[in-house]
């Protein structure tokens, strides 16, 4: 079982590897958007919301090497903002209701789907749009509506949700090193 699991984690990685040159690119455009005074939003459910909190932590905090902290927040991580939209607007405006409140022209919104199907992140993509907030996209297997939608997408070909997940674990870590590399971050 644990050989299968690795296995298909290897193949994934081994079609994903061609998307390095467009995580790059996506570190400078990041980089400008800090350097300009913008921020990151990140939102997903479940595994992706732990992937977009991942994501928002090694902003603020660090990746490997010291720097200055940079303003990034995971939409769902403040539960009384999440629970009151929630209760008031229903589950599909959680993320999109946030961006209108925090999101600015020039800002990026990293949107996490396995599925590529969320409602809820899918609207939030749609109110980034509105903004002027340029969207990235993390999926599973194309075609889906999110990656459709977004600015850019890396979509992983895997055949299971947590691959998926793995593999976007790696795309954010190759995110902060891209970002890092275009901040000119050194030990």
């Amino acid at each position: 079982m644990m050989e299968d699991h690795l296995a298909a984690l290897a193949e994934a990685a081994r079609r994903t590897r061609g998307s390095a040159p467009k995580i790059t690119a996506w570190g400078r455009q990041l980089a400008a958007v800090f350097e300009a005074g913008g921020r990151l939003l990140a939102c997903g459910n479940g595994g992706s919301a732990a992937e977009a909190q991942h994501l928002t932590g090694e902003l603020v905090g660090r990746f490997r090497d010291e720097r200055r902290p940079l303003s990034a927040i995971a939409l769902h991580a403040d539960t009384s903002a999440t629970t009151a939209i929630v209760n008031d607007y229903g589950d599909h405006e959680v993320f999109a209701r946030q961006v209108h409140a925090h999101g600015r022209p020039g800002d990026v919104l990293v949107c996490l789907s396995t599925s590529g199907t969320s409602q809820n992140v899918v609207a939030a993509a749609k109110a980034a749009h509105e903004l002027g907030v340029t969207t990235w996209a993390l999926t599973g297997p194309a075609p889906n509506p999110l990656a459709a939608l977004c600015d850019d997408a890396v979509t992983v070909e895997a055949p299971t949700v947590a691959t998926v997940q793995e593999m976007h674990l790696a795309l954010v870590h190759g995110l902060c090193a891209a970002l890092d590399d275009a901040l000119g971050v050194t030990a």
